[in-house]
C-alpha cells in the first residue's frame, strides 16, 4: 500500500512539474518550447508562433533542398488518434515524423475508443507511458484538454471542432514564403465560421496581420472566440472586420481564403448550407476588389462550389504549396515540443 501511494504522488508530481516547465518556458524564451501543448494558437505568443514557423522553414531547407539527414526524432514515438478520417494531417505527421527518425503509431476509432472502452484520463496516462507526444484528431476539444490536464508529453490538436492550429501554421509558411513578410498583409476569410478561421482569430494579429471576415448571417464565428480576436487586435494595433458581405471581406486583402462549407459531421445540413452560402463561391471577379497581387489558399478537400477552377488552379493558388507545408510544420512543432533544437537558417522576417 506504501509503495503505491508513493508512485501515486510520484505521478502527481510529475503532471504538476509539467505545467511548471511549459509556464517558466513559455514566460522566459521563445525559443524554447520543449513538453509544451499545442491545443490552440490562443496560448502561443507572436514569438513562439514565429519561433514554429522559423523551425518549420528551416527544416524544409535543410531536408528538401540540402538533402540532409536530420534524424532529431530519433528513438522518439507518436500516437496518432484519429476520430475523423484525413489525407493531410496523417500523411504529413506520418511522413514528417518517419523523417525525423521518429516512429508514428496510427490508432482510428476501430482501435482506440476515447472515453468509451477507457476513460480519457487513462488513455492520457498510458500514452505517456509509451509514447513521447500524442497528435489528436477529435469532435469534442475538450476531450483535447482533458488529455492535455491527464497526460506528462505533450499533446497536438490535429483538429478539433473549434480550432485546427497545424492547418493555420502551413497557411503563415505559405503566406511568408510568397511574400517574405506576414505584418501588415490582409487576410479575407469568405467562407464558414468554422475551426480554421477560429485558429486565424487567434493568431493572425500576433503576426501583424488583419482580417476581414465574410460568414452568411447564422454561420458567423463563435462570440467568445471573436471577443478574443478583437482583443487581439487591440492589443496589436491590427484591424479585425466582420461583415454578411463577401466583397467587403476580399476588399485589400492579400490572401483570400476559403474552406469546406459542409464538415465533417454536417452532412444532413448540406442542402441548406449550399443554399446558405449562394453568393460566396470565390472567382475572379471578388479578387477585382482585392490587392493588386493577391494568393488563394484553402486547407482541402475543395469542392467547386467554393471556390471555381479557374481560381484554383490559377498561378494566384497556392493551395499545393499550402498543402505541402502541413509536413514542414508539423515537423517544425514536432521538433519545437521535443527537442532543444535551433535553427540553423537565419530567423526570418516576419
Amino acid at each position: 500500500m506504501f509503495l503505491h501511494l508513493k508512485n501515486m504522488l510520484n505521478a502527481a508530481a510529475f503532471r504538476n512539474s509539467k505545467c511548471i516547465v511549459r509556464h517558466f518556458r513559455s514566460s522566459n524564451s521563445h525559443a524554447q518550447l520543449k513538453g509544451r501543448d499545442l491545443l490552440t494558437l490562443k496560448n502561443y505568443s507572436a514569438e513562439e508562433i514565429k519561433y514554429l514557423l522559423w523551425v518549420s522553414a528551416d527544416l524544409k531547407h535543410r531536408i528538401k533542398e540540402k538533402r540532409e539527414y536530420v534524424p532529431l526524432l530519433q528513438g522518439k514515438s507518436l500516437a496518432m488518434i484519429f476520430e475523423k478520417r484525413s489525407t493531410r494531417t496523417r500523411l504529413s505527421t506520418e511522413t514528417g515524423f518517419a523523417l525525423l527518425g521518429g516512429h508514428p503509431c496510427f490508432l482510428t476509432t476501430q482501435d482506440i475508443h476515447l472515453g468509451v472502452n477507457e476513460s480519457l484520463k487513462d488513455t492520457a496516462r498510458v500514452l505517456s507511458g509509451m509514447t513521447d507526444a500524442v497528435l489528436a484528431r477529435v469532435y469534442r476539444q475538450s476531450d483535447l484538454d482533458l488529455l492535455a490536464k491527464e497526460a506528462t508529453i505533450p499533446i497536438v490538436n490535429g483538429l478539433s471542432d473549434d480550432y485546427h492550429p497545424i492547418q493555420i501554421l502551413a497557411d503563415y509558411l505559405t503566406i511568408q514564403e510568397h511574400y517574405g513578410h506576414l505584418k501588415e498583409l490582409t487576410i479575407g476569410w469568405i467562407g464558414d465560421g468554422n475551426n480554421v478561421l477560429h485558429s486565424i482569430m487567434m493568431s493572425a494579429a500576433k503576426c501583424g496581420m488583419h482580417l476581414r471576415i465574410a460568414t452568411p448571417k447564422g454561420y458567423e464565428p463563435n462570440p467568445s472566440i471573436t471577443a478574443i480576436a478583437e482583443q487581439f487586435s487591440k492589443e496589436s494595433g491590427t484591424q479585425l472586420f466582420l461583415t454578411n458581405d463577401p466583397l467587403e471581406a476580399a476588399s485589400g486583402a492579400h490572401i483570400l481564403v476559403t474552406d469546406t462549407w459542409v464538415s465533417m459531421g454536417q452532412e444532413e445540413e448540406k442542402k441548406k448550407r449550399l443554399l446558405d452560402f449562394t453568393g460566396y463561391q470565390i472567382t475572379m471577379q471578388t479578387g477585382k476588389v482585392a490587392a493588386p497581387n493577391w494568393i488563394f489558399l484553402h486547407c482541402l478537400p475543395r469542392k467547386p462550389e467554393e471556390v471555381d477552377d479557374e481560381v484554383f488552379y490559377s498561378p494566384k493558388s497556392l493551395v499545393f504549396q499550402e498543402a505541402e507545408n502541413r509536413k514542414w510544420t508539423i515537423m517544425g512543432v514536432m521538433v519545437s515540443l521535443l527537442t532543444d533544437y535551433s535553427p540553423q537558417l537565419p530567423k526570418p522576417t516576419f
